[in-house]
């Protein structure tokens, strides 16, 4: 039988185990695909944990998972697009991408480009649509200079990048082991921690013209503190901030389709974007994976493959 991770209570992540599930068949216009690669992002770990049950209730036993990339199994009636055997990169709103097998609606499917990785391809969705969210959220011009917090993460990686693209100048907070990535990838690199108020205006040497947090608090008021305008300030994770300052906290959510995944995928084809992968992890091995990305010091993204 397929096996899946599910969990049956809010918990750490001794909670996580993989199971034998039934294979199940694809409805209309959906689409079965087994995977090869699926990421793991924070959000699934804050909801397995509980605190986001007021917005995103989990019901028991639950899957988790979103991102994925594999191979077109079979199609269901009206499923258009794609055929048997066809690589494919997408997502999931119904938490099963770490599994072997996952039912994904066929407009939430994109074909993999050859030159594109499998675990760039499945680490992609979540990340990328977050990231593409948040620098458009900020109106990001060449030119202008561009603070990012968590410079180094899943998502603050691909902001830097996107944001680079752009033909901004990118200050990137990040600890020091990151900082020789960040230059690479035509960032400034910054320490985070005491004064960092202070040292980002030394670099900057003038107007801050944006901010965008993938770390969370008190990014959102130190962006405001170094005068960069509310509307130019997204977070995505520091909701209370944003609500409170009346800045922007767009993620995944404002960028969440197939025509994006296109779009980035198509960056990492043609060499202008990269989704660094910090670790891969065999599906029963989803404790250790989680572990990892918990620690919250990860260079890029970590990646199951079933």
């Amino acid at each position: 039988m397929p096996k899946a991770v599910r969990f049956t209570e809010y918990g750490g992540i001794g909670v996580l185990n993989v199971v034998d599930v039934e294979r199940t068949v694809p409805g209309e216009r959906q689409v079965l695909v087994k995977v090869v690669a699926a990421g793991i992002n924070p959000g699934e770990a804050a909801i397995r944990r509980g605190f986001l049950h007021d917005r995103f209730p989990a019901t028991f036993p639950s899957g988790q998972g979103s991102d994925l990339a594999g191979i077109v199994e079979e199609l269901g009636t009206g499923a258009t697009g794609f055929a048997v055997g066809d690589e494919v990169i997408g997502f999931t709103h119904k938490r099963a991408s770490h599994a072997e097998y996952v039912i994904v609606d066929d407009d939430h499917l994109t074909p993999r480009p050859a030159a594109v990785p499998w675990e760039q391809a499945g680490a992609l969705f979540v990340a990328g649509t977050t990231a593409y969210a948040a620098v458009h959220a900020v109106r990001v011009k060449r030119g202008e200079t561009v603070v990012v917090s968590g410079a180094a993460g899943g998502v603050g990686s691909l902001v830097v990048q996107l944001a680079r693209h752009a033909g901004a100048t990118v200050i990137g907070l990040a600890s020091e082991p990151h900082h020789a990535w960040l230059a690479r990838h035509g960032a400034i690199p910054l320490t985070y921690g005491e004064d960092v108020g202070e040292r980002i205006r030394a670099v900057a040497g003038g107007t801050i013209d944006a901010f965008i947090d993938t770390f969370g608090a008190p990014y959102v008021e130190l962006a405001l503190e170094l005068g960069v305008p509310g509307e130019r300030i997204n977070t995505i994770i520091d909701f209370p901030g944003a609500a409170k300052h009346g800045t922007k906290a767009e993620g995944s959510a404002a960028a969440a389709s197939a025509d994006v995944l296109r779009e980035l995928a198509t960056l990492i084809a043609d060499g202008d974007l990269e989704i660094p992968v910090a670790g891969v992890y065999q599906l029963d091995e989803v404790r250790e994976a989680f572990r990892e990305l918990e620690r919250r010091h990860t260079n890029g993204k970590i990646v199951l493959r079933p």
